[in-house]
């Protein structure tokens, strides 16, 4: 089944992964923390606003208890960052970030994914052209773009950055491309990327 790009996340522990049918030739980069989805080298150029983004990014902020991860799918994971950063809560930073951007304008009005991941809590929302859906999660819990577009329990046997990132980018899904995954502790946050190589 292709469900598209997906996120997993419950406190502690958030994954991503590129599924894509149309653009597989990306890659996941570390720039200095802060994770990227963009076209490997030899992809073909493309002006599609929506091939390259940041994935994940770890903040501090004054409503956050220490470091907070944000994961997504798209452009939305930058001002979600910032408003934790400002001191804005996590539920009120994903509803209000998600509706401002709202779904992306594509063939397949794709909706904008995104969680935020602490050491003791999570909270996972999604923006499609007919709801905005942001509920606070205690175990894994999975969104995606296509068919799975609401969230729901996952049993992510992961317990680390790294088995994450794998273990979702070897889900039975259709079409992976790559994968991060991020571990938040009260130490702060680790982070893995998955490109398949």
């Amino acid at each position: 089944m292709y469900i598209g790009r997906f996120i997993v996340v419950g406190p502690g522990l958030g994954a991503y992964r590129v599924s894509s049918r149309s653009f597989p030739n990306r890659q996941i980069t570390d720039r200095d923390g802060l994770l990227t989805v963009g076209p490997t080298p030899d992809a073909p150029e493309t002006d599609n606003p929506y091939v390259g983004y940041n994935c994940v990014r770890t903040v501090v902020g004054p409503a956050t208890d220490g470091e907070v991860a944000v994961v997504g799918n798209g452009s939305h994971v930058d001002p979600i960052a910032e408003k934790l950063e400002l001191g804005y809560p996590s539920r009120d930073t994903l509803a209000a970030s998600l509706l401002a951007l709202d779904y992306e304008k594509d063939d397949y009005n794709t909706p904008r994914i995104a969680g935020v991941v602490a050491d003791d809590e999570a909270y996972i929302g999604t923006v499609r052209h007919d709801a905005l859906l942001v509920k606070q999660v205690t175990e894994p819990t999975l969104v995606a773009t296509y068919e799975e577009n609401s969230p729901t329990a996952y049993g992510l046997a992961a317990s680390d950055a790294g088995g994450a990132a794998t273990e979702l980018y070897e889900a039975e899904y259709e079409h992976a491309v790559c994968a991060a995954g991020v571990e938040v502790d009260a130490d702060g946050a680790t982070y893995a990327i998955e490109n398949g190589e």
